[in-house]
Order: structure tokens, then sequence, then C-alpha cells
């Protein structure tokens, strides 16, 4: 391929050689950059599926991979033991290093302990360190072992926020030459990124390490729905709320799997930050990526986040030349487009379990006693709490936590100067928060503070009980904190269904805290508010929040701000040097991480017992050759679930709850009862992570019906056991495990301790009706089989209970490089046919090896080919004729 060169005198490989890219979609652009500048074929063969509909399996290799710390400590911790196995097995004489770079924002272990007061950031902070101390050691050994490991220290912001202000470029130089830069990351909010024109996505941790590794991602040419945007917000609405209408929207739809992409004349008036707070909420309308094409407004936030004139120009030239720049005069070719009138978005919530459960505030009151009516059996919000200071206020829809936290939200600050203005104006009135209400303020990004400091919002803000608490993923991740014992208590012996309103992306069930039953997303501005009333059980458009001082009753739109005094704020406090200023330090940590002491050398020494880093046991026992596979055989359900099981429900997370079986073995470890901590910072342990696994407290296993939580029944004989020790017995019988499941199998999070877990539980496959893409593709990564019903079959349908002996036939043909494009079920009496969803050779390799891990190491071992800066794999042989296409 021929060689161009910019007016800046970058050298970039034209994609003009592809034919008339005007039709095409932006994403697909950019997809068409990443694999041209990697192998013209594979370039052509995108042009080529998305233009005629072939199925031709895609290689998609980032520029870099992105980790958050609760899943990067234990895919480090992969890497650490894949690299030892290599050394001590393969060859003693050489280090396994990345071949793309990694970058790990730590931001996901800080927890709100204290809130409420100026001092609480401080006493997060020290509390953190103290419970992560192994967790940080081990990262600090990383930083210094891993040639392509960059790493920013705790308390620097959010993953994504962060990726957002200062890790992308938009335009990368590599191999000396430009092109699109683009990432790939071990959080599914790694979409929040394509605002900038930055193609990636959330995978697993496994996969994530796979593709730092040289592993490509594979992918069918993808399929693009267009968002054509037209109008404008109205007066009062915010980016919140408009997020919430498109995720109604385009879940319902159907866009799982899909690249969305926006387009239209509405498209300019968007700001990078409502942009982002789009593209961030894509997991949650299923989507692959929310893309954002490259623009006049991408140049005028790279230049507000501090990037230098020249990257500015590099961005611009390069977009232009290779047809990334927006051109509103043409329309790409969609598979579907959907139209938006943004004048037509109202004000917004969404719950109580979902992010796709928008209610229009007006209706929220209304639609607490349909929430009530499916978990307590009065089935009706009782009268909304009126009083400071006396829990016996306390009803059905009280609020008990409200947060301002997340990256989604707190990237934009229209609506972080919204709560602010929204804040000083309700103290001015006397309003403050109920006093039952756990308030907290956890923003994405240091800067955030920086400007509300400047406008005077936050002294307003700390004044109604939102204090800063952290800069990092809190209460939206289940890092919300104890709560008083006090409220608990009264929640616990009333049996409340009581509810926590936040500002963030994710709100299933016990998701954010044990003692909450209803989780509620809402605007920064509108959390506040919510605080304020103290309960769900008020229409904030027509009843009072309270009363001022003098009697008179205060509402939502006596304090709510003008889009001018939000957009006077912003304009006078949000400047580049408050950027620049925080972008100076960002891989610096504070005086704590630079004492924590830590080994050096490439091998990292593992400690047998340790409670928090182990090393991983998937290496263990791995044999050169490629493992047989077998069909599974008289195997029984370890559970069986309906629909949207979640991986909140599926791995380990939150609090560890004192009477599971993960505490049961830190306590025979000697860990005391009020240091047991949480599972995400213990995800580098995986005999605490397997005890987790399932152990959602809201769970529901159709073989316990009427019981929540991570139990099963053994089968035959009946009994009822933590599911757990339901695997323990199943495999001292040496009997295979599945797990059957309704539709949207693994929706959520990309959290690879579902899949992970899942295999050391021993389970073989999941049956489900339908998988969420990057929990499918996990399980695969894992050596589990995903095998989905079809022609509408389910339990029901086929008349089946999930107690019945199972039986796969026809798995033996992946051993003879075939994919079966279905293969043979029989449970009890009945036999039905499911599709293999095991999706392209790569993933066929994957289940032959037992997974990524055993893939690579065989692959090393076979070419023993390795080296300081790259890992040399054989290109593996086309699968088969017979075999059926990736869909």
């Amino acid at each position: 391929m021929t060689h161009a060169t910019l007016p800046c005198g970058a050298s970039y490989r034209p994609l003009s050689g592809f034919g008339d890219l005007e039709t095409l979609p932006y994403s697909l652009r950019a997809l068409l950059d990443n694999l041209a500048s990697h192998e013209s074929g594979a370039a052509e063969q995108v042009v080529a599926g998305t233009r005629h509909h072939t199925h031709a399996v895609l290689g998609f290799r980032p520029a870099r991979v992105l980790l958050q710390d609760l899943t990067g400590v234990p895919c480090l911790a992969d890497l650490a033991a894949l690299r030892e196995a290599v050394t001590r097995r393969i060859d003693a004489t050489s280090t396994l290093e990345p071949v793309i770079p990694i970058q790990l924002v730590v931001d996901h272990s800080i927890s709100v302990d204290h809130a409420g007061v100026a001092a609480a950031l401080a006493s997060n902070v020290e509390l953190e360190y103290h419970r992560n101390g192994e967790r940080y050691t081990f990262l600090r050994w990383a930083q210094t072992a891993f040639d392509k490991l960059e790493i920013v220290p705790p308390n620097k912001g959010i993953v994504h926020q962060v990726n957002l202000e200062y890790l992308s470029e938009v335009v990368t130089i590599r191999n000396g030459r430009a092109q699109l830069d683009s990432c790939v990351g071990t959080d599914s909010h790694t979409t929040m990124v394509n605002a900038l024109g930055v193609l990636g996505w959330g995978v697993g941790g496994i996969e994530a390490i796979s593709t730092a590794l040289g592993e490509p991602l594979e992918m069918g040419a993808p399929e693009v729905v267009g968002v054509r945007l037209s109008g404008q917000l109205a007066a009062g609405v915010t980016a919140t709320d408009l997020v919430l209408s498109l995720t109604d929207t385009l879940r319902g739809h159907g866009v799982v799997g899909k690249f969305v992409e926006f387009c239209g004349p509405g498209l300019p008036g968007l700001s990078l930050e409502t942009r982002a707070t789009i593209a961030n909420m894509a997991p949650e309308y299923g989507s692959t990526c929310a893309y954002f094409p490259i623009d006049a407004e991408t140049l005028r936030y790279l230049r507000l986040s501090g990037r230098s004139n020249a990257q500015v120009r590099l961005v611009e030239e390069y977009a232009r030349a290779q047809q990334h720049w927006h051109d509103p005069s043409t329309t790409p070719t969609y598979s579907q487009l959907i139209a938006i009138d943004l004048s037509a978005i109202s004000a917004s919530i969404a719950g109580p379990s979902r992010p796709d459960q928008r209610i229009l505030l007006g209706d929220a009151k209304s639609s607490l006693a349909t929430a009530l009516s499916t978990d307590t059996a009065q089935g009706t919000p009782d009268p909304a709490p009126t009083a400071d200071g006396s829990l016996d206020q306390l009803h059905d829809g009280a609020i008990i936590i409200a947060a301002i936290t997340s990256c989604t939200n707190t990237s934009n600050p229209s609506v972080m100067v919204a709560a602010g203005l929204l804040a000083r104006n309700a103290a001015a009135r006397g309003l403050r928060a109920k006093s039952w209400v756990k308030t907290s303020l956890a923003p994405g990004s240091a800067v955030v503070t920086d400007y509300l400091r400047r406008a005077d919002l936050l002294s307003s803000l700390e004044e109604l009980g939102f204090a800063v608490v952290g800069y990092g993923c809190t209460t939206c991740s289940g890092n919300s904190g104890p709560l008083p014992r006090d409220v608990t208590d009264t929640v616990a012996a009333r049996n409340l269904s009581v509810a926590a309103v936040l500002s963030g992306n994710r709100n299933f069930e016990g998701r954010i805290h044990p003692a909450v039953k209803l989780g509620y997303l809402a605007s920064p501005p509108l959390v506040v508010a919510y605080a304020i009333a103290g309960s769900m059980n008020i229409d904030l458009t027509s009843d009072p929040l309270g009363v001022d001082a003098e009697g008179r009753p205060v509402y939502l739109a006596d304090i709510w701000p003008t889009d001018d005094d939000i957009a006077d704020v912003i304009g006078a406090v949000v400047r580049t040097e408050l950027y620049r200023h925080r972008a100076a330090d960002l891989f610096v940590g504070d005086e704590r991480w630079a004492k924590i002491s830590h080994p050096s050398g490439p091998l990292f020494t593992f400690d047998d017992t340790s409670t928090y880093i182990r090393r991983p046991p998937f290496l263990d026992n791995v044999a050169v050759d490629a493992r047989s596979v077998d069909d599974i055989i008289e195997a029984r359900a370890l559970a069986v679930f309906g629909d949207g099981v979640t991986t909140d429900h599926i791995s380990p997370a939150g609090v560890i709850d004192a009477h599971s079986p993960a505490a049961d073995l830190l306590r025979e470890w000697g860990v005391q009862e009020s240091d047991l901590g949480s599972y995400g910072s213990r995800r580098g342990n995986h005999e605490v992570m397997v005890r987790g696994t399932f152990a959602n407290a809201r769970l529901q296993n159709k073989l316990v019906p009427g019981t929540d939580g991570g139990f099963t029944r053994i089968l035959p004989e009946g009994d009822v056991v933590d599911i757990f020790d339901a695997s323990e017995r199943y495999r001292a019988a040496g009997t295979p495990l599945v797990i059957i499941a309704g539709k949207s199998y693994g929706i959520g999070s990309s959290r690879d301790w579902a899949a992970k877990g899942t295999r050391l539980l021993g389970v073989r496959a999941v049956i489900a009706e339908s998988f969420e893409r990057i929990h499918r593709s996990n399980l695969v990564a894992m050596g589990i089989i995903p095998l989905q019903f079809i022609d509408g079959d389910n339990l029901d349908s086929l008349t089946l209970r999930g107690d019945e002996p199972i039986s796969v036939l026809g798995l033996t043909a992946l051993d003879d490089d075939v994919i079966p494009s279905h293969v043979e079920v029989r449970a009890g009496d009945v036999v039905f046919r499911v599709r293999m969803r095991v999706d392209s050779r790569r993933e066929l390799l994957y289940i032959r090896n037992g997974g990524v891990l055993p893939t690579i190491f065989r692959r090393v071992a076979d070419s023993g080919e390795v080296s300081v800066d790259r890992i040399q794999l054989r290109v593996p042989t086309p699968v088969r004729a017979g075999t059926h296409p990736t869909p």
C-alpha cells in the first residue's frame, strides 16, 4: 500500500484505495482504518462485508488496552502467571511482554465509608490504602516489571473520564505512521471514548490480556444502526434526561451486538461532554459502541482539556485526509435509521432495577406503587417522610442513599454545575437533605472539584451533605460503604423497601447496597432534590420539596437553575489550565503510593497464604498438547435462571456477607469479620471469588423457588445448599455441570469473574435463550461452551423443569476443527437442538485448549519464539468447510 504525508509531516496509509467511502458509516471507516494499518486484505474484507453482507471474520487490533483496577489486578496476575509459566517451562532466557500498550487506572478501590463532611475524602483514602496494601504492592511491582504498562495511581479520577480527558490521542503515531486511536477496556463503559471518535468497547479481562499479547479480537463485519438527531433540548432538560431516553428507546429497538452511530442536524449542537454521557451508556442499551464522528466540537474539547496545538492539528489533518471528518452534506448507509427529536425529550429518571426502565419525572410517584407491589405485601407506598431527625419517618419508598457518582454524568460540567447551583438555591431557602439519607459526591475527575470550587458551588453542595468522598467509582459499582446501624436496623426490622438515587449508569438489583431494594438513576441536580425530599413518594413536578424558614412551600421549579445561569458559570470557571494542572502529575501518586515497598524483577513471587493475591489456577497442569473435547454426559444443572440475569448476579461484587462461604474461608484464614472487605478488593484471590460466584442476594434460582440468594438444590437428592458447596459435591461425584438461563444472559458490566467463577465451579456449558455480547465471549475465553435455544425453545416450551439429567452430544466435532452449527441436547426424555455459539476458529481453539491463557501458552511452546517486545504466534489455518459463519 502506498504512503502519503500530512501537512504536519506525519506519514499515513491512505484509505482512498478502498473506493468511495462516503456512504460507509464513520464507525466502519474507523474500523477500516485499524484493519488497513495492519493488513490490506482484512481492510478489503470490512468494505466487502459491510457492502455485500458477507460474513468475513475480522481481526481488530486496538492501539491500546485500558484496565481499571478491579479487573486490572486479576488481568495482570494472569499475565504474571503466564510470564512465569513461559519462563520456567519453555524459555528461561526470555521474558514475555505485551505487544500492545496497557494503561491501568486505579479507580475502583475507594469506598464511601465516610460521607457528608469535608474530611470524608482524606478518611476514605486512608482506609483505601489500609485495605488494599497487598493489591497496590502487586501493582507497584507490575509498574516496574512490564515495559508497556502505565498506571494512573489512586484518586486521579474514574478510568473512562481519565481516558477522555488525558489518555486518548484520537489520532496516534504507531510504527512511524499516523492512524486513528482505538482501545478496548475491561469495563463495559469504555465506550465513553467513542464521543471523541475513538473506536473502542468493553471486553473481558482474559480477552484484554490476550489482545495485549497480540491476539486479534475477532468479529464479523458489524451491523451499524444510525441514530438521527434533530432539534435541540428544551430548557431545563439535561444530558442525563437525554441518555435515559435514548437507553429506553434503543433497548426497545434491539441494538445488542451492533454498532450505533449518531448523525443528523442535531449532532453539532451536542457538546462533547454530552456526547460522552451518551456514549458511556452504550452497554445499557446493549450496543457494542456508540460512535460520534470527529468534527469541530472534537477539536474544541481537545483544546479545552489541554492537548497540544500540534496534537489538535494532527487530529484535524488526518481526519480530513482519511474522510473521518464529519461531513453533514452526506448521509452514510445504515442498516437501520432511528429518528430522535431532541426537543421531545423530557425530564426523566430510570428504575427501580434497570437503566432502561425510564420514568417521566412526573410519573415517578405513581410508578413507586407498581415497584412496591412486586416487593412488599402492602403494595403501596407509605406517606412521604416529612420531618428530619426521626427514623419513625422511614417508610417504603424512603431514600437512604443519594449519590452524585460515576463517570457517566460527572464528566459533564452542565449537570455538575446545575447540581451545584440547585444546592446553592436550596440552601438559601433553608432546605437540607433528610437525616436518614447518606449523601456523597464522587467526581470522575479532580477537575470537577476545581471548577466547582472556583464557582463557589462546592461549599453549597457540602452544606447539603454532598462533600467529596473520593475520585473513583463508588456507589455506582457497589462501593457505597456502610450505612448507619440504626437506619439498617430499622429497614430490616420493618422489612422496608427503601431506595437509592444516584447519577450513575447501573441500578441492578443488589448492586448499590444490600439494604437497598429500589435503585433509581437521575441527573446530579435531581439527586440533590431527591435527597432533600428523602422519599421517592413525591411528585417533584408538583409537590413541594419542603418549606422555607417562613413556612412557605419550596418547589423544585423555585430552585432549578436556568440554562443561562449554568452556561455563565461554565464559561467563567471551566478552563484549560485546570486540565493541564491535573495532567502534569497524572502518573504520579501521592506519598502513600510512592512509599509502597514492592518487589522487583521480571517474575512476581506469589504468596500462597495471601488473602488478596494468589497465583491464578488457569495454567495449572496445562499440557503442551490441547485437550480433547468430550460430549457432556449425564450432567446436572447447577442453577436454572429466568430472563435478564446480569453479570452483577453472577460475578462476586460488593461487600462480603458474613454468612457466605467466602466469609467462612476468610475466617478460617484468620481474617477478622470487620476486615472481610469486598469481593472487589479480593479479585486477585480465586479461592474467595469462586465462593462468591452466583452469591448475589437478589438472585433467583428456579431450582429453589421462593428462595433468594446463591442457593441451589443437589440433584437428584434434593438438599438445598450454597452453590459453591453444591459444586464441590458434584465435583467429588464426578458429575459435569451446566447452567440453564433465559434471555439476555450476562447483561451488564464486563466482569471477567462472571466467567472465571463459572469455570472454577465446574460448569462446562451454559444453555440460554440469548447472551449478552461480552459475557458470551468471556465464557468462550474460559473454555465454557455457550449454547443457544432455537426456534423459540425454552424450558417452558419444552416442558422441562431443569432437574433432569442433561447430555450434550456432538461436541466431539470440535476436535476435528469443525464448528457444528447445532448440537443435540437430551434432558431426561426430551431431545432438542441448540445452536453452538462458538463463533470463529479462534474461539474453537479456546474451547479445545481450555481457554485463552492455555492457548497462548501452547502457541509459544509450539513456536518457541519469545522476545522481550513481541510474541510471534503461528497464523491459524482456516476453518474447514461445513462450519457456520460468524453471525
